[in-house]
């Protein structure tokens, strides 16, 4: 019996490392059979690429790298990090939270197309691409963590970069544009596939991390 797969999703800053840490502990004190993964995953060889193109190897701007090749940095590494440390897991039955998922080539990339005709296309492509040529499991639950980009670049402003270890941006977090765009798309792709949206925002402010934490635990105890 295969387990179940639940992805927390947002823009940079979002507070995604510290939900998906908290929906970890609190299942694994339920006694629940659960991991957590996080992507990308830059222990591992596989996030190469992703590196590079993060770093801006490629081109200092995210639009100079193509939705397409760069979905498919991104990619190789869930395949990679899926067929070595979690796929006996998951189809035993275990429950996997993660840290980003596909969700987040549906983010940032597909926000990278303006046309939405265009932009459609594209995440057909990449669903085909992640869930059926690489075969990863689609996930059962994804939340999307709400946060405007003026209040998430506030709060990645003294973040170490996970690449370097210094302050300095990659170039996503570093590009008021994409950060900008990433978000609109991210309610697009929200509805269109029927993520959880989590308002992390009240009165121009951030909620307490326990109080959006009460709305994703809630939701996930109910699916599982």
């Amino acid at each position: 019996m295969k387990g179940k797969l639940i992805v927390i999703e947002g823009v940079d800053g979002s507070g995604k490392q510290t939900q998906s840490d908290k929906l970890y502990r609190t299942l694994l004190s339920k006694g629940l059979r659960v991991i957590k993964v996080e992507f990308p995953d830059y222990q591992s060889e596989s996030s190469s690429l992703v590196k590079m193109y993060l770093r801006g190897d490629f081109g200092k701007n995210p639009e100079d790298v193509s939705a397409y090749v760069a979905s498919s940095f991104f990619a190789a590494d869930r395949y990679a990090s899926y067929t070595t440390k979690w796929k006996d897991f998951y189809e035993a039955g275990g429950i996997v939270v993660a840290d980003r998922y596909t969700t987040a080539n549906m983010v940032h990339q597909a926000s990278k197309i303006l046309d939405q005709a265009e932009r459609d296309t594209f995440l057909e492509w990449l669903y085909q691409l992640e869930f059926g040529m690489y075969g990863i499991p689609k996930p059962d639950l994804v939340f999307f963590l709400d946060v405007p980009p003026e209040i998430s670049m506030e709060m990645t402003r003294e973040r170490k970069n996970k690449i370097t270890g210094e302050k300095e941006k990659d170039i996503h977090e570093g590009d008021q544009h994409h950060l900008d765009t990433s978000y609109m798309n991210a309610h697009y792709v929200a509805d269109k596939y029927g993520w959880t949206k989590i308002s992390c925002v009240e009165n121009g402010r951030m909620r307490s991390k326990e109080d959006i934490f009460s709305d994703i635990y809630l939701s996930a105890i109910d699916m599982l």
